[in-house]
């Protein structure tokens, strides 16, 4: 294995991982950490965890364990994926992990770079953009789990790690790979730990990805990766070659626990044209609605591409957490979707597309996929995937801010003809 990726959770997992297979790579993504060894010709590996929002010290804890499982596999660089919108409390998490990965390797000097410019996500003067917009008042200021307030990554970063934080400024990294090289090597120096790295383009990205060649560490959004790969085709260690595309066979269903514009968006196209069944918390708790009796309304619509939704806008979803308890809410809703999807594959569904990283980490987790094979892009930051092992699924992630408005219309006949 070349490059070894930690993902704080699962739609992130497969947003890098989609990254990694347009470079060329042979990408798989693993459901937790894998207990044997990768699978034979996989040559980039990213582990999916479900970190984001846990206990720092926990996810800490995972993230080491996943960086061992990855160097036992041989890889050259690891890469610590994060969201592109720096999703994280004061307290982490990733600031804490990051910190300790670069420990583990004993190195300094480790780009930060959560830009993803093709979603509109930039990074300049060490600030974080969401379009035209800062990143606090963008509103990922009202995220119910990780609201972020400050658009000053050095500065949030600073409160979460022990060790000043470092800076590439837009001007260095706009001279190219060689240029941001030197002034990480100077930052390395002078004891930074991390650093902060501005990138505004696709063409800064890769610049910083030739800058990073050999480097034990990356921390950053998936655009980080978009120069990895050539650093190893330039040294004779790949070919590259086009991800196979994905042919689940059997019906699709949708199911969208993300509360994010872009998903609350995508629900309201899809309902006017598709069955859509909104899921009452209350109902969940209460235990009256049942993830089998859901199932079974979904297959009876099996040929119309059915959906299931929870998503609200963020004042509902305050609401909600103030009236029964946040972790209350979400715990309930994860079980819930992770036995509905149980249920769905059970019945006999084939093709699922899943919008939310709490939602995809749950889904995932329940179906025990141990891997996933990365196929073509359905829209930036979203591969299609194929889970190993019989039934084959065909599975599409999406982070909640990711993809157009007819989204899952086209990821579903990305996942295969329902033949």
């Amino acid at each position: 294995m070349l490059i070894g990726c930690i993902a704080d959770d699962f739609t992130g997992a497969s947003d890098i991982a989609n990254t990694l297979a347009r470079g060329g790579l042979a990408t798989m993504q693993f459901n937790g950490v894998p207990k044997g060894t990768a699978p034979e010709g996989c040559q980039a590996g990213v582990v999916s965890l479900k970190t984001r929002s846990i206990a720092p010290v926990d996810a800490v804890t995972q993230s080491l364990a996943a960086l061992a499982w990855l160097r036992a596999q041989g890889c050259r660089q690891i890469v610590f994926k994060y969201c592109s919108t720096f999703d994280s409390t004061p307290e982490g998490n990733i600031g804490p992990v990051a910190e300790a990965l670069a420990n583990a390797l004993g190195v300094k000097g480790v780009v930060v770079c959560p830009a993803f410019p093709g979603a509109g996500r930039r990074v300049y003067q060490g600030h974080l953009f969401v379009h035209d917009r800062l990143l606090s008042e963008s509103g990922m200021e009202r995220h119910p789990l990780t609201p972020m307030t400050d658009p000053d990554i050095r500065r949030w970063l600073r409160r979460q790690t022990k060790g000043e934080v470092g800076f590439v400024p837009a001007e260095t990294v706009r001279h190219g790979g060689r240029s941001i090289a030197l002034a990480l090597r100077d930052a390395a120096a002078a004891g930074r730990t991390l650093v902060v790295v501005d990138a505004t383009s696709d063409a800064d990205l890769i610049a910083i990805g030739e800058a990073c060649d050999g480097a034990a560490l990356v921390t950053g959004g998936s655009g980080v990766a978009l120069g990895l790969a050539a650093n190893f085709v330039r040294a004779g260690a790949l070919s590259p070659r086009p991800p196979v595309p994905v042919a689940a066979q059997g019906p699709a269903v949708v199911i969208a626990g993300s509360c994010s514009g872009a998903t609350r968006g995508q629900v309201e196209v899809h309902a006017r044209d598709h069955p859509a069944h909104r899921i009452e918390v209350s109902r969940v708790l209460e235990g009256t609605l049942s993830p089998a009796d859901m199932a079974s309304q979904l297959w009876d619509e099996r040929d119309r591409l059915p959906m299931v939704y929870s998503s609200e806008d963020p004042e509902a979803v305050a609401g909600r957490q103030a009236r029964y308890g946040r972790e209350v809410v979400a715990g309930a809703l994860e079980h819930f979707f992770g036995s509905l999807a149980v249920s769905l594959v059970d019945a006999g569904f084939r093709r699922l597309v899943v919008a939310g990283g709490e939602t995809s980490g749950a889904v995932v987790t329940a179906l025990a996929a141990p891997a996933l094979r990365i196929g073509p892009e359905i829209d930036p930051g979203v591969p299609a995937l194929q889970s190993t092992g019989e039934p084959g699924i065909g599975i599409a992630l999406k982070s909640g801010n990711f993809g157009g408005p007819d989204f899952f219309v086209r990821a579903a006949a990305a996942l295969g003809d329902g033949t």
